[in-house]
């Protein structure tokens, strides 16, 4: 009864979520009128910044994609570029709407210069028929500044990653992806060609996936199969915008903390924009990302404590999680591999039948796969020994035929390394460890020796050099 009560409820969430997905916000179901234009988060401090002394005339010829990568596909490389060729008609609208600058027309100077012409041909064509003559055209506008640079680099599944489970049928998962975009861009000098100031400004791309499906047989022959899900891509096109509104809002702060155009208000050096702007700057100097390299090495000699829980596996059904705890000292032999002594205790534990209790000393060799970033995923490989006593459910001892003081294990395990400081990091591990007897869980049965596994998080304190 209870199992029917449960599976009615998971199908009852599953058609909730499968309206969810299909509703007009997510699945459109009848066409749309335009819109306005996507305004993006950095848009706001772009249009608050303080007015200039002078306005700026500025040119720029191309701003281009210079990454040279083509989207990707289930099925291969597609001749479709992974970001958009657009990316001057966005550069030219985040400098009109900053109010610093006025844009003079470069990209397309070609049709420019060719309709100037055509003017040009139709006055003298007028003047030969003895119509009155017309003033001369005005000369073009000319930039003291030309901005330069482009779309650098396109970087796909930086991290990827997922999570799911599935019991008798019912299951969930979700995905995750992030890809990051990068823009640079330069002022130049037309009086002497000298590069005034250069900025760089990056954006992720994040695309996420979550899936739901039902499994199962409500009746002999009667097969129950219920699927929903919902995915975001944020679009490329629109995260380039950002970068680049972001990259010209870099650029008049620079450039005015560098003397290189002046406020129209000294004392809007002060403005709420600018503030955040010098905060923002002082943080990301003084954190490394993830992905990024550290700014110090890791240090050879640490010492780790650990907690977490342990998991029987073995002759017996109905396992329940016990508890760990160790103390380990690891020695890096290089910025790859190191050694590690473990010592710790825990218990594995049987719902009706017993709970051991175990001490365990174990050496093993680390393998580092990143060493130099912030975030590393090790693997753990090693052997040791072990002494347990067993009780049974009331918590009475139970005697052990064949006793021996130690027993030898051996182990494999996979964890990750975060580096919060140059002296502290945060691990998490999960180890298995199988045990060379039959008698963990108090009885000989089978062919297979007993076995445990366990999850434990903890901190690291690297000491000396």
């Amino acid at each position: 009864m209870r199992g029917k009560i449960l599976f009615f409820i998971s199908l009852l969430l599953l058609i909730g979520l499968l309206f969810v997905s299909c509703a007009p916000s997510v699945v459109p179901i009848q066409t749309s009128i335009a819109s306005l234009g996507y305004v993006t988060s950095v848009h706001k401090d772009l249009i608050s910044l303080p007015p200039p002394k002078e306005k700026i005339y500025v040119a720029v010829y191309k701003f281009r994609d210079q990454t040279g990568q083509y989207k990707t596909s289930a099925s291969g490389i597609t001749w479709s570029t992974a970001v958009t060729q657009g990316a001057t008609s966005m550069l030219l609208k985040a400098l009109e709407d900053s109010g610093w600058f006025i844009v003079l027309e470069r990209e397309g100077l070609s049709n420019l210069l060719n309709e100037r012409k055509i003017i040009r041909s139709t006055r003298e064509n007028y003047r030969a028929t003895g119509q009155k003559q017309l003033p001369p055209l005005p000369p073009l506008l000319y930039a003291g500044i030309t901005l330069e640079g482009g779309i650098v680099s396109y970087e796909s599944n930086i991290v990827t990653g997922g999570l799911g489970a599935k019991y008798f049928g019912i299951g969930a998962s979700t995905q995750y992806r992030k890809d990051e975009v990068t823009i640079y861009l330069r002022a130049v000098s037309t009086q002497n060609g000298r590069v005034l100031k250069t900025v760089y400004t990056t954006k992720s791309i994040l695309s996420m996936a979550v899936d739901a499906n039902v499994y199962r047989f409500v009746r002999f022959k009667r097969l129950l199969e219920v699927e929903t899900g919902y995915s975001f891509n944020e679009p490329t096109q629109m995260c380039v915008q950002e970068a680049i509104e972001k990259a010209v809002l870099s650029l008049i702060i620079e450039g005015v903390l560098d003397k290189l155009w002046l406020l129209k208000n000294p004392q809007d050096i002060t403005s709420p924009v600018i503030n955040q702007y010098l905060k923002e700057k002082e943080n990301v100097e003084n954190m490394p990302r993830y992905y990024t390299q550290l700014p110090y090495n890791r240090k050879r000699l640490g010492a780790i404590f650990s907690v977490g829980g342990q998991y029987y596996y073995g002759d017996l059904a109905q396992p329940e999680v016990g508890s760990a705890m160790d103390f380990s000292i690891r020695y890096n032999l290089s910025k790859f591999f190191g050694l590690q002594g473990t010592v710790g205790l825990g218990n594995v534990v049987n719902r009706y039948d017993f709970e051991s209790f175990i001490n365990l000393f174990e050496l093993r060799t680390v393998f580092s796969f990143f060493p130099t970033r912030t975030i590393s995923p090790t693997v753990f490989l090693g052997s040791g020994l072990l002494s347990y006593r067993i009780h049974d459910r009331y918590g009475n001892p139970i005697p052990i035929t064949k006793q021996r003081n130690y027993i030898s294990t051996l182990m494999a395990g996979l964890g990750f390394e975060y580096s919060l400081t140059p002296n502290f990091s945060f691990t998490t591990t999960v180890d298995y460890h199988y045990v060379f007897t039959d008698q963990l869980d108090g009885i000989i049965r089978g062919q297979y020796k007993d076995a445990f596994w366990s999850g434990k998080v903890g901190l690291i304190y690297y000491i000396g050099f």
